[in-house]
């Protein structure tokens, strides 16, 4: 009696291990299966995703097709598609129609950049760069003398940045541009692709600053692609992050985290400086003013010696473009007349037209860009009065003259406040 008891509870018990069993080995099942597709489906995302974005196959083959057809010519022509000696390495594009690489160039670290895409004119979406036309490389045309070219290249420029009394000189540094063998003449294939590259604010603005030290060297081109000297620490601040996390942490850790990686006071220190000398260059610099319209990190980066570098031009635009582009947007309300992420105009709402004035000038946004950047960690002694000047900065406002006599005086106070603080250290 007792044994059968005994059987029957250990049937019992074996049954209820063997189901519970079975209840762990479903559940691992399910886990394992349920880890294996949303493995796959991320990897399949990031394959897409990554093969929409780099697509520097599609953009070599089009390139050099053009080149050994003698459409196109330029100084990194035979290096890209004859020597093999100018390659593109990892891919850093953010859109599918701006190709960005990093690369090498013989022993120089450089970074190619290759426009993709369709079709003409300013646009005033997402860009404020002319859309590419279906046939890009047929100006100028056959039979174009050279001087019929400058005075296309002349036009162009006055249209860009307005006539001014230094236009014959930008016109002489396009042309020196190129001609880019520097054997003094100009062949149709060079200058097809000088007039596509004159398309595109950043390498203008590379031309315009091409004496200074706050925009990367440009070093070659061929067609629409160019080289550039690559930075070594992008962005300015911050923590770049697998896109599967940045949707799950918070916006005020992610401001802190960003805030977390970022040099010594006395290098951000000097790294503002030159975003403030960059300002300088460009508010009615030699060639025009331009606007920054991206102030985020991301258009930033630093050297090893820690100067500022403009890492990403395309939404630093001519003024006079910027206001002929602006007041053909039609507008309800004031939020329409946005450009990129920084540059803002008013709604005249009884013409329904955008205004051409830009409501903050681009030390105001500078000034915003940098405040959280420089405040932290900035010496006890330094700090009021650097908030000070700070907050007086991102005050500025309009484009009136009095406006300029400030930006003047605040630009002055600050560099030399930021100066004071660092000359007499190794950082400087």
């Amino acid at each position: 009696m007792a044994r059968g008891l005994f059987s029957r509870a250990w049937m019992t018990k074996s049954y209820y291990f063997q189901a519970r069993l079975s209840y762990v080995r479903l559940k691992y099942l399910f886990f394992t299966w349920l880890t294996v597709f949303v493995g796959s489906w991320v990897v399949y995302v990031q394959y897409s995703a990554y093969t929409e974005l780099c697509r520097a196959q599609e953009c070599s083959d089009s390139i050099c097709d053009k080149y050994r057809r003698g459409v196109i010519d330029g100084s990194a022509c035979s290096s890209l598609c004859d020597k093999g000696t100018l390659y593109f390495g990892r891919c850093l594009s953010t859109k599918p129609n701006n190709q960005v690489y990093m690369s090498s160039w013989g022993e120089l670290d450089t970074v190619i950049k290759c426009q993709l895409g369709d079709v003409l004119h300013y646009e005033l979406g997402e860009e404020l760069e002319p859309r590419r036309e279906a046939t890009l490389f047929d100006k100028p045309t056959r039979g174009t003398s050279v001087e019929k070219f400058k005075e296309m290249v002349s036009n162009h420029l006055k249209a860009k940045v307005g006539e001014h009394a230094n236009l014959p000189s930008l016109v002489t540094l396009i042309l020196s541009f190129a001609d880019s063998n520097k054997d003094g003449q100009i062949s149709l294939a060079e200058a097809k692709s000088a007039w596509a590259l004159l398309q595109l604010n950043e390498v203008l603005l590379a031309v315009v600053l091409q004496d200074r030290e706050h925009t990367p060297k440009l070093l070659g081109y061929c067609g629409d692609l160019y080289v550039v000297e690559r930075v070594p620490y992008t962005p300015l601040y911050g923590l770049s992050l697998p896109w599967p996390l940045e949707p799950w942490i918070p916006v005020g850790l992610r401001h802190s985290m960003d805030q977390w990686f970022t040099p010594s006071w006395p290098r951000k220190a000097k790294i503002s400086i030159g975003l403030l000398e960059l300002v300088e260059d460009i508010f009615h610099g030699t060639f025009g003013t331009f606007l920054m319209c991206d102030m985020r990190p991301n258009s930033f980066g630093y050297t090893n010696r820690h100067d500022l570098r403009l890492v990403d031009g395309r939404r630093v635009v001519p003024e006079e473009a910027f206001r002929l582009a602006m007041v053909s947007q039609h507008c309800e309300d004031d939020e329409d007349c946005v450009y990129g992420i920084d540059c803002r105009t008013s709604c005249d709402r009884t013409e329904r037209r955008c205004t051409g004035k830009v409501t903050q000038p681009n030390l105001a946004r500078a000034c915003l860009a940098l405040k959280d950047y420089l405040l932290r960690g900035a010496p006890a002694h330094l700090r009021e009065e650097l908030e000070k000047q700070m907050y007086a900065c991102m005050g500025l406002k309009g484009s009136n003259e009095q406006m300029e006599m400030e930006h003047s005086l605040i630009l002055n106070n600050l560099k030399t406040l930021l100066w004071k603080q660092i000359s007499h250290t190794k950082d400087s």
